[in-house]
């Protein structure tokens, strides 16, 4: 342990600490940005300067290591004014239209420009980075006006994804970061995960916005406007609306889209049982009677562009399903148009994914009929609680609506595809007793939850012995695939989440730390303990909808409707 004073107050923290953990201990605050508690200290922007008794130069507080007897002052005017310097050298960088930045009131550089009472004029000329917005991408819009090269979207895509979508071109003060080779951010590697989304501080990376066209179709009265609700949601919208994290509002996010305009909201969680249905079955037949092995899941849009860019060699052990989403949005235009006796074209279908690259997946031509899309608008938690707030809608008083039939029942086993490991503990609910045709003593698979990188487990059903494992992050995931790839490891079944913590860790969520994920994670297991059904193939939602329209797990009907391919997008690495 060490001792020291900040500020004339006297702290103890563990030898290896930084000041500004120091600071943190005793509710003293030091102003980042760069600085982010889940990476690694890059110490590049230098707002957290203090003073250090016996140091000639200003040290910065994130990096700089504590020792016994240590004095450290935060507020004197040589700081101030240091402080005060440096956000001028930003702001001589940074577009000042904060009225119209989505991260306006959210943005971590304009809340220190407050707490600082930042209000001058500038004494260096205003140069902006970049050529403009880059809107290429359906899923990030990227402003290298707002740009602080604070390097943290760097290590989101780089160091814990390891997509390499994003670089730095130029040194000292033209400094820019920019997609690889001066490209538009859809023509490179980008897996639309949005990670770079939930690291930026500022408004240089950000959500696509679909609101417009919803609100168009909404206000048109033309169209029977229809929602699905992913299983994460009911977790993060109302974090997303201000409360504290890990609160599930299920019946109130209902009322509240009601109240926008939506004619019928539908659970997400009915196809995620369907998915597996239709995955559970697909992997018993490659287990009993061949197929490619490892089988992997193939819910995660994200994982899907990661694989087709770096590991094309591995589609053959891609599971053939569509997401959820996919699923959902091939059953709106046929099996629920039928059911209504209205024309699929009458019908505007809209998600609200905590994803990103649910925006991406939307697009792809595999997810539509005859041309026409099955999912017309993806919206992300983030847009559809700015939705919410454009009503004047109290979110925190509403009361709660269930949602509508007939896709208004969803499993426990649903739910809990919103987190890592989700998938595949629901997977083996629902796959142990279909082979075992025993009940389970426990239905709780504990050995593929948690946050842990890569999760490995040997699950007995009946004679076989099941090899199989879990990877979040596509930087987890690179490391388990090149073990598979090159022999060094062998499974049966593995869950990828391209996203850290799962659809929890979303790039459309509210912004996140590992202590909101916690939450989180926390939040979508006790919804799961609380639902009357916890495995999919009990769910009597996907009986009837068997038995009135798919016939069968892994049907002809099922596979036209339900199944997908996918394609080598190793040439984006050229």
């Amino acid at each position: 342990m060490a001792k020291l004073t900040i500020d004339g107050q006297s702290v103890e923290v563990k030898d290896g600490s930084t000041i500004l953990d120091a600071a943190k201990a005793i509710n003293i605050k030091i102003p980042t940005l760069c600085y982010h508690p889940d990476q690694s200290v890059k110490a590049n922007c230098r707002i957290c300067v203090v003073e250090v008794e016996g140091q000639r130069l200003l040290v910065p507080a994130c990096a700089y290591p504590v020792s016994d007897g240590m004095v450290v002052k935060t507020t004197t005017a040589r700081v101030r004014k240091a402080r005060m310097n440096i956000l001028e050298l930003i702001f001589s960088h940074h577009s000042k239209n904060c009225l119209e930045c989505d991260r306006n009131g959210n943005c971590e550089l304009q809340t220190i420009a407050e707490d600082m009472h930042f209000i001058r004029d500038l004494r260096y000329p205003l140069e902006l980075r970049g050529h403009g917005k880059d809107m290429s991408s359906p899923s990030i819009t990227r402003d290298p006006s707002k740009c602080i090269v604070c390097d943290r979207c760097l290590v989101a895509c780089n160091d814990v994804q390891t997509v390499f979508a994003l670089n730095k071109e130029n040194r000292g003060f033209p400094t820019v970061v920019t997609p690889v080779f001066g490209r538009s951010l859809a023509d490179t590697v980008c897996i639309s995960c949005g990670q770079c989304v939930q690291a930026c501080p500022v408004g240089a990376l950000v959500v696509h916005d679909d609101r417009e066209p919803v609100w168009q179709v909404i206000e048109g009265n033309e169209k029977e406007v229809v929602a699905q609700v992913a299983p994460a949601v009911r977790v993060t919208i109302a974090e997303a609306l201000g409360e504290d994290p890990g609160i599930v509002s299920t019946g109130r996010l209902v009322t509240a889209m009601k109240r926008i305009g939506f004619d019928k909201v539908f659970d997400t969680n009915v196809t995620a049982d369907l998915t597996i249905m239709e995955e559970g079955t697909e992997f018993i037949t490659r287990l009993t009677s061949g197929g490619a092995l490892p089988m992997i899941t193939s819910c995660s849009p994200g994982w899907i562009n990661f694989c087709e860019t770096y590991y094309p060699e591995l589609l053959p052990n891609l599971s053939s399903c569509k997401s959820p989403q996919g699923m959902f949005g091939a059953l709106i235009k046929t099996y629920y148009a039928q059911k209504m006796g209205k024309d699929p074209k009458d019908i505007f279908s809209v998600s609200i994914m905590p994803c990103t690259a649910k925006k991406f997946e939307a697009k792809r031509p595999e997810l539509a009929t005859n041309g026409n899309p099955d999912i017309d608008a993806v919206l992300t938690v983030q847009e559809l609680a700015r939705m919410i707030e454009q009503c004047g809608i109290t979110f925190k008083d509403l009361p709660e609506t269930d949602f509508d039939d007939p896709f208004g029942l969803g499993s426990g086993a649903g739910v809990i595809f919103g987190s890592t490991g989700g998938v595949m503990e629901a997977a083996l609910r629902s796959v142990y007793e279909i082979i075992t045709k025993q009940p389970l003593a426990d239905i709780n698979f504990k050995a593929v939850r948690g946050f842990q990188g890569v999760k490995e487990a040997t699950i007995p059903i009946g004679d076989l012995n099941v090899k199989v494992a879990v990877a979040h992050s596509t930087g987890h995931a690179r490391k388990l695939m090149d073990a598979v790839r090159d022999g060094k490891a062998e499974y049966h079944f593995i869950e990828i989440m391209a996203c850290p913590g799962g659809c929890i860790g979303g790039g459309g969520n509210p912004i996140k730390n590992w202590a909101k994920m916690q939450l989180r994670f926390d939040a979508i297991y006790q919804a799961d303990v609380n639902l009357p059904v916890r495995q999919s193939h009990k769910n009597p939602v996907i009986k009837e909808l068997y038995q009135d329209f798919l016939g069968e797990p892994n049907s002809h009907v099922a596979h036209d409707l339900l199944h997908t391919t996918y394609r080598d997008r190793s040439n984006l690495l050229k």
